[in-house]
């Protein structure tokens, strides 16, 4: 009589097995049908990561080496960027901030500053972020050597308005009557290193 349960046993618990497996096989299914795409994209106001390591390819940018107070005590110029990382104007400006510090990030120090972190207090010092933030994201400002500033502007400020302020920081020609400032390609980089 046991003979005869023992093969009833192997079969309940092979078609037990098969039921689980296909009961995994339908659940896996369900789980891959209903995943939602990444919908990461420049136009929306979502978080998809910090901005310059996203949208400009650029994380050197992120945390900034110095804060504004060490700066503005070595006298080096200086630029804030004010943003946020859910911000389209934000990401669709990253690239102008990491062209800024292509050309000018070994003589100025270049500090974003995601106003989520600016610590609400009623008064800020002069050597503080907070002194500067208006309220509006982007927003560039702009220190010469002596801590004074020469750009306070909001939104997408161009590139070239930047570039004409430091280069009256740097005491340089102005763009009409200098060379244009291109990047290099990477074939010439490479070339320069080859050296």
């Amino acid at each position: 009589m046991s003979s005869i349960k023992f093969p009833f046993l192997h079969q309940q618990i092979a078609d037990w097995r098969r039921l689980v497996s296909k009961c995994l096989f339908l659940l896996t299914c369900l789980f891959f049908i209903s995943m939602q795409p990444a919908s990461a994209g420049i136009n929306d106001d979502s978080y998809d990561g910090n901005v310059f390591v996203v949208y400009a390819g650029n994380g050197s940018l992120v945390p900034s080496k110095e804060t504004l107070a060490q700066t503005l005590a070595q006298n080096k110029p200086a630029m804030l960027a004010f943003y946020v990382d859910d911000s389209s104007d934000c990401k669709k400006y990253a690239i102008t901030i990491s062209r800024v510090q292509e050309f000018y990030g070994r003589a100025a120090e270049i500090i974003p500053i995601d106003v989520d972190a600016i610590q609400p207090n009623k008064t800020y010092n002069p050597t503080e972020p907070g002194y500067y933030y208006s309220g509006v994201v982007p927003q560039v400002v702009v220190f010469n050597q002596s801590g004074e500033v020469v750009l306070n502007k909001k939104g997408q400020v161009p590139f070239e308005e930047i570039d004409d302020r430091f280069r009256e920081v740097f005491d340089l020609l102005p763009r009409s009557e200098s060379v244009e400032l291109k990047r290099r390609s990477f074939n010439e980089f490479s070339s320069e290193l080859a050296k």
